[in-house]
């Protein structure tokens, strides 16, 4: 995994979560914004899957928080056809967790999958990746991680501007969902969905002093630890933590399909209007 050089103060997580969960994510970050709390602002900020869209988006400072929330809500922001998992790759996805004892182990089944599944051709998915970032083309100057699972060995590497691996090809590659998606190559590796691993990845905030994760996903289990335990094993190293995922309201608007474009302004509306109840807590983090 690249090292991010710099300050090690704070950290942004944005976690997996599909198109709906990213808009639920923007939402959150522009209703902590209306609070005064930037929280944009950390030292680094980590994406994977969806949040890595978000991620990038917000790292390369092209857009304001607001434009990023505005476009979520009258469908300017770019977008993807709606998509679904069909109900035999649900069924292998949990046969996949209740099989394996690791993330990598499970990584490696969903690589199996992916690898094997008949997908949009790889360029054409890329391509789709890159008008959802459009206008961010390139790694910004500021510290950025973006995961995703290598699709034979099943392990997560986080890639950023000293990677070598161009931003689109990263931020692909952690959106790729297996058997959805094509797998991305990057560095002649085959790679899959970041949020395989877990669906936040806030372990990669370790050696961070304070640390924000919103994760629209907040599952998890005995192979793939939730946000909350995440939190919880860097609050037991020594950081400041405070995790938000969906509240009730939010998961109504968020509903069952996270890849359905028509819940992404009412799952945007839910994010900021959660972010209320969280902003005292992440502006006294923020404020250390």
């Amino acid at each position: 995994m690249t090292q991010t050089r710099g300050k090690r103060r704070t950290a942004l997580v944005l976690g997996a979560g599909g198109l709906v969960g990213g808009a639920w994510e923007t939402g959150v970050l522009y209703g902590l914004a209306d609070a005064g709390v930037d929280a944009a602002s950390a030292d680094l900020i980590i994406g994977s899957s969806a949040g890595a869209v978000v991620a990038a988006r917000l790292a390369a400072g092209k857009s304001s928080i607001a434009e990023l929330y505005e476009g979520e809500l009258d469908g300017s922001a770019p977008a993807e056809p709606p998509a679904r998992l069909g109900a035999l790759t649900i069924l292998r996805y949990a046969v996949a967790v209740l099989t394996s004892r690791t993330p990598e182990e499970y990584g490696r089944k969903l690589g199996r999958l992916a690898l094997g599944a008949a997908t949009v051709d790889e360029a054409a998915r890329r391509a789709t990746v890159g008008r959802r970032l459009d206008p961010v083309t390139r790694w910004p100057d500021r510290p950025l991680l973006i995961s995703s699972v290598d699709a034979l060995n099943g392990e997560l590497a986080a890639y950023d501007a000293d990677s070598g691996v161009p931003l689109v090809d990263a931020v692909t590659a952690s959106c790729a969902i297996p058997g959805l998606w094509p797998p991305a190559t990057l560095d002649g590796r085959r790679r899959i969905d970041g949020g395989v691993h877990s669906t936040a990845n806030a372990h990669l905030a370790a050696g961070y002093e304070r640390v924000v994760v919103i994760a629209p996903n907040a599952s998890g289990n005995n192979v793939v630890l939730s946000p909350a335990r995440q939190g919880a094993a860097l609050a037991a190293a020594g950081a400041r933590v405070e995790v938000i995922t969906p509240d009730r309201a939010s998961k109504q608007a968020l509903g069952r399909n996270s890849l359905d474009p028509s819940h992404r302004a009412p799952a945007a509306r839910a994010g900021r209007a959660q972010a209320a109840a969280h902003a005292p807590a992440v502006a006294a983090l923020w404020a250390q």
